[in-house]
């Protein structure tokens, strides 16, 4: 298995696997900001608004490919006012459902927080799921659930659930 950062310019040419993977996770229940079942036009319209930020720089795109397949992938939101250039957002952490369970999750964390570092950023926040395997995850790689609030994200039953605050202050 690879990682590597995606271009911009490579945005187009991936979008196809990408939509897969985000339509993949939302019908498994990930809280990814989408309810299923996923349009291909609200999943292609996602993934075409990230363009101009990859572009920009303020958000850099990781993707894990295994034998040519798009397995994973994990974004970086770069802050980028004057009193926030040392901290990023990590978000959208997808593994595909047929790849889980591998560590391929892990490996994308830590190419994340890596990339972090060489651009300067030494705190990261997150959010996820309350109860989500996900949380496992985090906390297992350092993260510290700073609150949850209540009725965030609402859920393929509609139900509304609460959500995790984390962060992790890189050395």
């Amino acid at each position: 298995m690879t990682i590597r950062l995606l271009p911009a310019e490579a945005l187009s040419a991936y979008q196809p696997h990408l939509m897969e993977l985000l339509r993949d996770a939302v019908d498994s229940g990930a809280s990814v900001g989408f309810l299923p079942p996923l349009p291909d036009a609200e999943a292609r319209r996602f993934w075409q608004e990230l363009g101009p930020a990859l572009a920009a720089g303020t958000t850099l795109l990781l993707v894990a490919e295994e034998a040519g397949q798009l397995v994973g992938t994990v974004q970086l939101h770069l802050a980028t006012k004057p009193n926030g250039r040392h901290r990023a957002e990590v978000a959208k952490l997808l593994v595909h459902s047929r790849a889980q369970r591998r560590g391929i999750g892990r490996q994308l964390m830590q190419a994340v927080e890596e990339l972090a570092r060489q651009h300067g950023r030494r705190t990261l926040v997150l959010d996820t799921l309350q109860g989500a395997p996900s949380e496992l995850l985090y906390q297992g790689l350092g993260y510290v659930a700073a609150g949850a609030i209540p009725a965030f994200a609402r859920v393929a039953s509609g139900a509304l659930e609460p959500t995790v605050v984390y962060y992790k202050l890189l050395e």
